[in-house]
């Protein structure tokens, strides 16, 4: 089964039999992947009709919502790892879900596209126009509306939300970027992984 680049960094970061919940499911490649290789108890939530049926033919217990409206119906701490994958750019109030994700899962892991990449900025300098996502591509003007950040400005975010990021991978196109100095002008796609400081670290399962 092939995942995408950053999906497939996602999944090692993810102990076998840990309990997820994937915001934003798309399909289902990711959930089904950790499911059937890494025998975790998942869960999803997607907003798109289509991507509901995709998952329920992939056999996953998934319900159709939308994140804004918050994930009030799971208790505190319920599950393991919160993952929220290329969908963070496209919501309204990303504080509110990332501290929700922090609130349910023990650890909240987020990727998203790089729009520092030095070729986003080259573009935008010699064309004046947006650039689309690097690994994404989508115009600005196309549904679901997206919100351009880097790397830098979501390391910034976490620290005024005293979110501590406790592991981040790089990646430039499918590769590791490895010049962590540099990775907000070499990395094409972000990994963070998450939590609030006030949760012991998630342990894995026998």
């Amino acid at each position: 089964m092939m995942l995408r680049s950053d999906l497939q960094s996602i999944t090692e970061l993810i102990p076998n039999g840990s309990k997820v919940l994937d915001l934003g499911c798309g399909d289902g490649a990711l959930l089904e992947y950790l499911v059937q290789k890494k025998q975790v108890r998942g869960r999803g939530i997607e907003l798109s009709e289509a991507g509901v049926l995709a998952c329920v033919k992939r056999g996953l217990s998934v319900r159709q919502g939308d994140l804004e409206e918050g994930l009030a119906d799971y208790p505190d701490a319920s599950f393991d790892y919160v993952i929220l994958s290329q969908t963070l750019p496209y919501v309204d109030n990303p504080d509110r879900i990332v501290r929700e994700m922090l609130r349910v899962g023990r650890q909240g892991i987020v990727s998203f596209s790089n729009w520092g990449y030095w070729r986003c900025r080259l573009h935008l300098l010699l064309t004046g126009r947006i650039p689309q996502a690097p690994d994404l591509p989508q115009p600005w003007y196309a549904a679901p509306r997206w919100q351009a950040f880097t790397i830098t400005d979501f390391s910034r975010f976490c620290r005024q939300q005293n979110f501590s990021i406790d592991r981040q991978i790089y990646l430039a196109g499918a590769q590791p970027c490895t010049y962590s100095k540099f990775k907000n002008l070499l990395a094409t796609t972000a990994i963070f992984a998450l939590g609030n400081g006030s949760l012991p670290p998630p342990a894995a399962h026998q």
